[in-house]
């Protein structure tokens, strides 16, 4: 989407992106390697896009292939389980065989710009592995934040004084090009970033916490934040420098911020794993949902995602799908793409 608005000129950029779809796409905890996929095409020593005919192999799962399908830019694998140096390495190989025009780094939300103890973080690992390994790379690297407080971590309010000029806001054009992506897509970050480029003004609950997030006037805005100074902010990301595995570098994060959010997931797939999956009744469905929508109306929430839902009422991730689908089939006034409008709100 941010590659569409800012360098709309016929050459799609290259995404270099981790497979790390967490445990509603992907059962198996933690982020995915190469080793995890059939079909990965080899573009330099250390980098392998994923095309849309690549598979995961069971029982891990993976959104990539089929972004890769509907999308137009090159989507490649970050590695993290060579740690930062591996990712650097990654990065390096890239800048010298594609010679970019430019190197953006994005992270939607604005966590990357914590500092590691803040109460409200959940998942610093991924964003502190990338922060480290950019800011070694021996090539100029733009960070970009959209949607400050989005991803339901760091509060926008806290991350102004640390961002800097407005480089775009995003608007309901600027969606349109992954507008079919979003349909399906369970990123509950990007699916906020685009409710609130087209208008969409309210509270959304995320996760399987419910944690609340704010769409405001301030969600579809992008900002540029300084490289150096998030990495001097940053604790778990100084302390990432020199790692050369995944396990090196959870350690890290259990030491500073007292978790690993690999752990977390481990144990949620534990005790997934351990329950009966529940039948998608429709009318028993459409009732839960009918106490959910009142439990939510009572804490001040106005839309949440299908993530959220499919949580909420206790169904599995491969029951999401289906389970929107129903909602959408019975209740489409309620359908504010990509939102679920609370009952009794109004879009």
């Amino acid at each position: 989407m941010l590659d569409a608005a800012l360098y709309d000129d016929g050459s799609p950029a290259l995404v270099l992106t981790y497979a790390w779809d967490r445990l509603l796409i992907d059962p198996v905890p933690g982020p995915r390697g190469p080793a995890s996929f059939t079909g990965l095409r080899p573009i330099t020593r250390s980098v392998q896009a994923v095309p849309a005919d690549a598979k995961p192999i069971t029982p891990a799962g993976s959104t990539l292939p089929r972004l890769a399908a509907e999308l137009p830019q090159t989507l490649a694998l970050i590695d993290p389980h060579h740690g930062a140096e591996g990712i650097t390495r990654q990065l390096e190989e890239l800048v010298q065989h594609l010679a970019p025009e430019s190197i953006d780094l994005l992270d939607v939300g604005g966590d990357i710009l914590a500092k590691g103890d803040e109460p409200t973080l959940r998942s610093p690992l991924a964003d502190a592995l990338t922060l480290a390994a950019c800011c070694q790379l021996n090539a100029p690297v733009r960070l970009l934040v959209a949607g400050p407080g989005l991803d339901g971590e760091v509060p926008a309010e806290d991350l102004r004084d640390r961002l800097g000029a407005s480089v775009l806001t995003l608007h309901a054009e600027h969606v349109q090009p992954v507008s079919s992506v979003l349909e399906w897509h369970p990123s509950e970050a990007t699916a906020m970033l685009a409710a609130t480029a087209r208008g969409i003004r309210g509270l959304c609950e995320v996760r399987d916490a419910g944690l609340p997030v704010p769409l405001t006037d301030e969600g579809p805005t992008v900002h540029e934040a300084d490289l150096d100074d998030a990495l001097q902010r940053n604790e778990l990301a100084r302390a990432l420098l020199s790692t050369e595995t995944l396990d090196e570098a959870e350690q890290y994060s259990r030491e500073i911020c007292g978790y690993s959010e690999i752990d977390y997931e481990r144990n949620k797939a534990s005790w997934l794993g351990s329950r009966p999956e529940q039948e998608l009744d429709p009318e028993a469905t459409l009732r839960r949902l009918d106490q959910f929508e009142a439990e939510a109306r009572s804490r001040g929430v106005s839309h949440t995602t299908f993530r959220r839902i499919t949580e909420a009422l206790g169904l599995s991730g491969n029951q999401r799908e289906d389970l929107r689908a129903l909602l959408i089939n019975n209740r489409p006034e309620q359908y504010t793409s990509p939102l679920w409008r609370i009952a009794g709100h109004e879009s």
